[in-house]
């Protein structure tokens, strides 16, 4: 038997394997379309230009106005924000397009970074925020920094039952074991701590109650933390997706706190109110769900808490199923 022929025989026989999974691109998540936006901050601010991007159809707007999340298909939302507080305007931007190369085009670069807001003898903001990218909706102006979710639309609608996310990455992730604490009027506190970029997808089962209250079952999880550095891009990644209840896997006992059934993540409900998704329980093997959430991003530690300085590249994120 020729070689050609024993080469032959092996690609033929490796043909289910290479065929046994479907990846589906989710929607401008190659990062080759942007909406850039030109926000004119407040003249006590210094009346400064800030350069906001937003995964979407491409678009360039140059009013101080808030943008509209979640048209034109896109699902996507970023930390990169529009803030108007008592009138004083500010764009605040962790999250940008980076040129990755010509095989590729652009990816996502996300950044964790000491926001400073500062007029002399009025006040001095400063929060620390990670770069992040969401499914769902952002709800412009923020009016304040006190409570980073109520304006979070977590979400978007979902029913199939995909086995994985993947994406192409790297990632600057500091070894320093420290993080800034960073909310606001107070001034900035240096903590022990570690932080790390992360992404995780989420499935649930929702409903709304009579009173507005939305309820959810979580369907299936999906999480990984990026603990160092990573200067070469990783191709076709996977986060795989536990479905059902995952308190016995040696996941959730490694990260019981991010992986375990929360009320913080919000949504807007039927009445156009921002209220906490409560979710109750596991759902049982087969439930379909109806929301998808994925989060990436540069730090996993809460609003305004991190390390400044670390950054996490994304490209083509992907949902992979089984044939």
């Amino acid at each position: 038997m020729t070689k050609k022929s024993i080469i032959t025989i092996l690609l033929v026989a490796l043909c289910p394997l290479v065929s046994a999974e479907r990846t589906e691109l989710l929607p401008y998540a190659d990062f080759e379309q942007w909406a850039v936006r030109y926000i004119k901050e407040s003249a006590i601010l210094g009346g400064k230009t800030a350069v906001l991007y937003a995964v979407a159809p491409a678009d360039t707007i140059r009013i101080n106005a808030p943008f509209e999340y979640g048209k034109k298909g896109n699902i996507w939302s970023p930390s990169n924000a529009y803030a108007k507080v008592l009138g004083v305007e500010k764009g605040s931007g962790t999250l940008r397009p980076e040129y990755r190369d010509a095989e590729h085009g652009y990816c996502c670069r996300m950044d964790s970074k000491l926001e400073v807001v500062r007029a002399l003898g009025i006040f001095d903001i400063r929060v620390l925020v990670a770069g992040t990218l969401f499914t769902g909706r952002t709800i412009e102006p923020i009016k304040t920094q006190k409570d980073p979710y109520q304006n979070i639309d977590f979400g978007v609608p979902f029913t199939k039952f995909p086995a994985a996310l993947m994406f192409d990455y790297k990632a600057k992730v500091s070894p320093e074991n420290t993080i800034v604490h960073a909310k606001g009027l107070s001034k900035p506190k240096t903590l022990e701590g570690h932080d790390e970029a992360q992404a995780y997808i989420v499935l649930q089962r929702r409903w709304e109650d009579a009173e507005g209250r939305i309820h959810a079952e979580r369907v299936a999880t999906g999480y990984e933390r990026f603990s160092k550095d990573q200067t070469a891009w990783v191709n076709n990644h996977k986060v795989p997706l536990h479905y059902g209840d995952i308190t016995d896997t040696p996941l959730y006992r490694k990260y019981p706190a991010e992986l375990g059934l929360s009320d913080m993540r919000r949504a807007m409900n039927s009445k156009g109110s921002i209220v906490p998704i409560e979710e109750s329980g596991w759902a049982a093997e087969g439930t379909t769900p109806t929301h998808m959430i994925i989060n990436i991003a540069s730090g996993y530690y809460e609003a305004f808490v991190g390390h400044d300085g670390n950054t996490l590249w994304v490209d083509n994120i992907r949902l992979v199923y089984d044939k």
